[in-house]
Order: C-alpha cells, then sequence, then structure tokens
C-alpha cells in the first residue's frame, strides 16, 4: 500500500508542478524535479508519513528499479535518432562535434580544478581534479531529450543534438575510466594499464556489442506480430530484457567486463529503427506508453538530491568553479568543433549551451569514484551538488536555446482538449 500511494503522489506532483512550470514557461522536466525535492526527504518525507512523500535518501534508493527501466527505455528512443539516412547528412558533423566537445570539457575543467588544487590542496586533491574533470565530459540525455519531445522541436540544432549526447556519452565513459585509473595510480603508486586503457575500451565495444544482438533478435522476433499492442508489448519486453543483461559482470582474462546500460539500450534502439520498416509508427506508440514512467524518473531523481550539501561551503565553492568551465567547456567545445565542420550557424551559436545538462551518467561515474575513499566522496558530493544546478536550470536554457534557433513553435503545443473540440 505504501508502494503504491507514494508513486501515485509522485506522478500527481509531478503533473501539478508542471502545470506551474508551463505558467512560468519552464520545461516540464524542471517541474518533474522540483516536485521530487517537495516530497522528498527535506520536505515533505520530513513529516515521516509512509506513503505521502519519500521519507528517506533510503526510502529513495529502493524505487532504483523504475530508474534502471526509464533510463533504458530513454537510451533506446535516443538510440532510434540513428537512422541511417539521417547519418548520411549529419554523422561527421556529430562524430566531430560529440568527441571535440567532450575532450575539450574534460580538459578545461581539469586545468581550472587543478588550478583550484594548488590553492586548497587539503581540501582538493590532484586525483579528485582529474577524475571531475572526466565527468564533466558526461551529458544528461534524459532531460535534453524531455525538452526535445515536449516542444516538439525540429531543425538542424536538434538532429545533432541528440546524436552528439549520445556519442558523448560514450566518449565520457572512456575518459572517466582512463582518468579513473591514473587517480588510482597517483594514490597507489603504481599503473594498472588493463584498467586505464584497455577496460574502457572493452566496456564500449561490449556494450555495442550485446546492443547490436539484442536489436537483431528483436527485429527478428517483431515480424511474427502484426497487432499493435502486440508489437508493443514484445518492445516493452525486449527493452526491459537488455536492461536486464547490461547489469552482467564478470572477468575473462583478469579483465572486468561490465556494460554501460545507456549505450547498449542506445544500440538497441539504433538496429531496431534501421532494420524494422515500421519503428516509426511503433515508437510514437511507446513514446505514450512511458510518459507516466518517465514523469516517475524525474521526481524520484528530484527526491535523490542531497540538499544538506550546501551547508559544505568549500563543496560549493568547488562545485561553482565546476559548474561555469564545465558549461565554458561545453560552448567552446561544441562552437569550435562546430565551426570545424562547418555545420549551420545556429548549431555553432546555440548547440552548446543545449549540452549543459548533466545527471544519471556523471551519478554513475561518482557512484564508481566512491571506491578511491575521502577522495571519492569529495567527488561523489560535488558531482551532486552540480547536477542539482544542472538539472534545476539546463532543461531551461536547453529550451531557450532551441526558441532562439527557431526550432520550437513559440505558441507552445495546443491543448488536447482543444484538438477534440475541433
Amino acid at each position: 500500500m505504501q508502494i503504491l500511494l507514494t508513486l501515485s503522489v509522485a506522478i500527481f506532483a509531478g503533473l501539478m508542478l508542471s502545470r506551474v512550470a508551463k505558467k512560468l514557461k519552464l520545461p516540464a522536466v524542471t517541474a518533474y524535479l522540483v516536485a521530487g525535492v517537495l516530497i522528498g526527504p527535506y520536505v515533505l518525507g520530513a513529516l515521516g508519513i509512509d506513503g505521502l512523500g519519500f521519507t528517506s535518501h533510503e526510502n529513495v534508493k529502493s524505487y532504483s528499479l523504475l530508474s534502471d527501466i526509464a533510463l533504458g527505455f530513454i537510451a533506446f528512443a535516443i538510440g532510434n535518432e540513428f537512422r541511417l539516412a539521417q547519418l548520411k547528412k549529419i554523422g561527421k558533423q556529430a562524430t566531430v562535434i560529440g568527441i571535440f566537445q567532450a575532450v575539450i570539457t574534460t580538459l578545461i575543467v581539469d586545468a581550472a580544478l587543478i588550478g583550484l588544487h594548488f590553492i586548497i590542496p587539503d581540501k582538493l586533491p590532484l586525483p579528485a581534479a582529474i577524475v571531475l574533470g572526466a565527468v564533466a565530459a558526461a551529458t544528461a540525455p534524459a532531460a535534453t531529450l524531455m525538452v526535445v519531445r515536449q516542444y516538439k522541436a525540429k531543425g538542424p540544432v536538434t538532429d545533432v543534438l541528440l546524436p552528439v549526447v549520445a556519442l558523448d556519452d560514450a566518449v565520457g565513459l572512456v575518459v572517466f575510466a582512463i582518468s579513473f585509473g591514473v587517480a588510482k595510480a597517483m594514490i597507489s603508486g603504481s599503473v594498472d594499464l588493463i584498467s586505464v586503457i584497455i577496460e574502457p575500451i572493452v566496456e564500449v565495444v561490449m556494450s555495442l556489442l550485446l546492443g547490436f544482438v539484442m536489436g537483431a533478435i528483436f527485429t527478428f522476433f517483431e515480424r511474427f506480430f502484426h497487432s499493435r499492442s502486440k508489437r508493443l508489448a514484445m518492445s516493452v519486453a525486449f527493452v526491459l530484457a537488455t536492461v536486464g543483461l547490461s547489469q552482467l559482470d564478470f572477468h575473462i582474462f583478469g579483465i572486468h567486463v561490465v556494460f554501460s546500460s545507456l549505450l547498449v539500450c542506445m544500440m538497441l534502439g539504433t538496429v531496431f529503427c534501421n532494420m524494422c520498416d515500421f519503428s516509426e509508427n511503433l515508437m510514437d506508440r511507446l513514446d505514450r506508453w512511458t510518459a507516466p514512467l518517465f514523469i516517475l524518473f524525474f521526481v524520484i531523481s528530484g527526491a535523490e538530491f542531497e540538499l544538506s550539501i550546501f551547508k559544505d561551503l568549500t563543496i560549493v565553492l568547488i562545485g561553482v568553479v565546476y559548474i561555469l568551465f564545465r558549461c565554458l567547456g561545453k560552448y567552446l567545445g561544441a562552437r569550435i568543433s562546430s565551426q570545424m565542420v562547418k555545420s549551420d550557424p545556429n548549431i555553432i551559436k546555440y548547440l552548446g549551451i543545449t549540452l549543459f545538462p548533466q545527471a544519471g551518467v556523471a551519478l554513475g561515474m561518482a557512484i564508481k569514484a566512491e571506491k578511491l575513499g575521502e577522495m571519492g566522496i569529495i567527488i561523489a558530493n560535488i558531482t551532486l551538488f552540480a547536477v542539482l544546478i544542472y538539472e534545476l536550470v539546463g532543461p531551461a536554457l536547453t529550451k531557450m536555446s532551441l526558441l532562439k534557433a527557431g526550432e520550437i513553435d513559440p505558441e507552445g503545443a495546443v491543448s488536447a482538449r482543444q484538438k477534440d473540440t475541433k
């Protein structure tokens, strides 16, 4: 009963706050995150009434399965943007921009935080500064996708944005694994080439391979069904199975093999959309089915925010430096690389701003960084602080950029009620 009541309150709070956000001309994603804070452990949940909200962070984490599933569907939807016909037009520029801006962001944040390390060495150890630079490369695909869908954005910036976000996270995983290996080597005094170089490459390759295999099997079985409802059920089954398989964790010849659920599900969507001739119609139906799941995902994400971080002024200071220089890195990296490939002027001007949101992938990196001990806790807290700011402000900035690029209708979406009366 308590679980069902909590989920009900979460969806209701998200929906009601979205009405307020609409009046303020803010994206619905921001409303869902704020709703999570309001029904989380620091506000409504602090009353300790089970079923009325999230009473503790342990209570929030107990719903992590829903978040994993939602991220799987989000990644699957982004994978559907990689249609070969479209990639022939934007593949080169998306690849160059995706790799270049991620690396530039890491270098700029590393330079800023290493400089800060020499000012406050006791508060920001050098290994922590190096790892945080890698965490900065990651972007939040969930928030970006939701803004694009809510406002039905279309145009050159939107076409490049989603592939860049997907590639951005793949590059970020590799850069993080290398930086994490370097940090461990600095702490222990010994270099492990397998964990620094081989394992991150294996993670990306194995994730793409698993996604490809699942996508091929999915497409094979999908053709045996002709009703839309059964095809939809099959889609849900394969996304759930792919999310489950991406949790595999094993060793081969001394190499630790793990998978990125985001990359696996993105590849699943990519293979499916290019091998199945009715994938576009099916994706439209799947979007409607997953709408409540996505609301829950963002409300739970909001409830996870650790507001007590604001008590530590040192974390706030380092977090502010991290946020400012990451934004600078994303903007300059996207601008310079899009100029290199002679992209549309709007891509050059606005793409970098749409890459500011940061959440799931960065938090996953921060959790892994906790293995570094006290330094890992510093990394996790700074990342949490940055995610809190980025997730509340980032979607609005993405909307603003797409609006200025002329890819969002200023009039907004037409109400379903208005459509029904016509």
